[in-house]
């Protein structure tokens, strides 16, 4: 359906790439997966059009990170349940700041883009159009049971999942017929060890919590940043910053399980809004999975679109930096955040 709608547009199937990252990312919430799905489709038809390899690389990784910041985040989850915020209200405030992403991306691209020369699509007809949307229309409907559920208190969070999972596994077998009965084993074998690995780190990181409640190191983090608590934007600059430099050597999830506890008193301390500190939190530990030098996300890429590493790092600053910038945007003007989440309350 991506292709249909802006494959005709010069660097169509970059804009393509963002478009189908952020309806991945309402359906998935892993980067790792969302940007390995992407790699595997995408990157060969960007470099057969006439893109740099890197760069087409480092666009994947780039918008695969939307998914951690678009509902149902694994990211949010994990901050909601570290830090005890509601992921309802984290998953409706995400909603404007990964949309933002996109939009960053797509106009980095066209600066990007601009500069090579490349092959373009015919333009789909309404037909097609049709077609397409007539195709996608089941996977789409995904995202909006999830979100109109949460609105209205139909179900939560947890009972979100389940559902989500019914219904897809429902379209998957009944209206697509693209998963079978044994591909159903590995897609299962996939998802417990997924899960295990995450309640591991749940594990770990619930010791770690103990740990740091019994070392009053939240009292302590917040005596030491005392004097920023008059200036909540210069403390939420700081904060940001200390998740980026942590972010370039540890992975997203130990950084939410391990730091959220310490930093949440700090922020309402400085009468932050949790909500809104929570969506930046794990919008600035999204953007570590494309910081090299470890860059979780930018290996995926590397491996399964067989990108040298360096090349990959080259390709995606362009794009981390738009996604840094509108990270600042959003420490400038909060409103960005806030008014739209109130709305969605």
């Amino acid at each position: 359906m991506s292709v249909s709608l802006v494959g005709h547009i010069k660097g169509g199937l970059g804009y393509v790439t963002i478009l189908a990252a952020c309806v991945l990312a309402s359906l998935s919430g892993s980067a790792a997966a969302d940007a390995a799905a992407l790699a595997t489709l995408l990157v060969p038809m960007m470099v057969k059009a006439g893109h740099d390899k890197g760069t087409a690389g480092g666009l994947v990784a780039a918008s695969g990170i939307i998914a951690p910041v678009l509902p149902p985040s694994i990211g949010l989850i994990l901050f909601g349940v570290a830090a005890n915020v509601s992921i309802t209200k984290l998953f409706l405030a995400g909603i404007a700041p990964g949309l933002m992403m996109g939009v960053s991306l797509c106009v980095a691209w066209r600066i990007v883009s601009r500069r090579e020369t490349v092959t373009t699509r015919s333009r789909a007809s309404m037909g097609e159009i049709s077609k397409a949307f007539y195709e996608g229309v089941w996977a789409l409907f995904l995202p909006v049971i999830i979100l109109v559920g949460l609105r209205t208190g139909i179900f939560t969070p947890t009972e979100a999942g389940v559902v989500a999972a019914v219904y897809a596994l429902f379209v998957s077998v009944v209206i697509y017929r693209e998963l079978t009965w044994k591909s159903m084993y590995q897609v299962l074998v996939s998802s417990v060890m997924t899960t295990s690995m995450v309640m591991f780190l749940v594990a770990s990181a619930m010791v770690a919590a103990w740990m740091i409640t019994i070392a009053d190191l939240p009292s302590s983090v917040v005596d030491m940043l005392e004097p920023m608590m008059d200036s909540p934007r210069l403390l939420m600059l700081l904060i940001v910053t200390i998740i980026v430099i942590i972010g370039m050597a540890m992975d997203m999830s130990p950084i939410i399980l391990i730091l959220a506890p310490v930093m949440m008193p700090v922020a309402v301390a400085a009468g932050i809004d949790p909500i809104y500190f929570g969506v930046i939190f794990v919008m600035t530990c999204a953007i570590g999975l494309i910081t090299p030098p470890v860059g979780l996300v930018l290996n995926v890429i590397a491996g399964v679109a067989k990108i040298n590493f360096m090349a990959t790092v080259r390709g995606v600053m362009p794009f981390l930096l738009a996604e840094l910038l509108v990270v600042g945007l959003l420490l400038v003007f909060p409103q960005l955040l806030l008014v739209p989440a109130q709305w969605l309350y």
